[in-house]
């Protein structure tokens, strides 16, 4: 009895495993919309990186790090990719001499529509099987799990 008990507990069941499922989720979402802004001339990082700016033109490169929760070597990769593809603008911070702000140029500007457009078509087709009622749940259910693992 003890063995049986052993190896049930042995054997990952991938289909009960929230992380599992958050990550074959997150993989999923990422392709569907990157195959959305691609178009666009966006990646998925990239996009993430927008979100923030978009709302707060100017800020550090170190508080788009704390409010996308990323390394700081992934977010100067794609700051300097953003640079290249004239997203973004790399100026002197008025209220720091030692950090930089980053300023949308105007065609990161004129993207803001048209990309939030693609990622609300993205989580459209996502939850299009779910009621109202359980779009909320699930995203709060979400919500909940993401902030028990801030906690940590």
């Amino acid at each position: 009895m003890l063995f049986k008990l052993y190896l049930s507990a042995m054997a990952f069941q991938k289909e009960r495993s929230a992380g599992y499922l958050a990550n074959q989720m997150a993989r999923l979402f990422a392709k569907g919309l990157h195959e959305r802004i691609r178009p666009l001339g966006l990646a998925p990082a990239q996009f993430m990186t927008l979100l923030p700016l978009w709302d707060e033109d100017g800020i550090s490169q170190s508080e788009l790090v704390r409010r996308l929760d990323v390394e700081q070597a992934t977010m100067a990769n794609t700051l300097t990719r953003m640079e290249r593809d004239g997203l973004i603008e790399r100026r002197a911070n008025p209220g720091d001499g030692r950090s930089q702000a980053i300023h949308l140029t105007p065609k990161a500007k004129a993207l803001r529509d048209p990309a939030t457009v693609a990622a609300r078509a993205q989580n459209e087709a996502a939850l299009a099987d779910f009621s109202e009622d359980e779009r909320q749940a699930f995203l709060a259910l979400m919500r909940r799990a993401i902030a028990s693992m801030h906690k940590d």
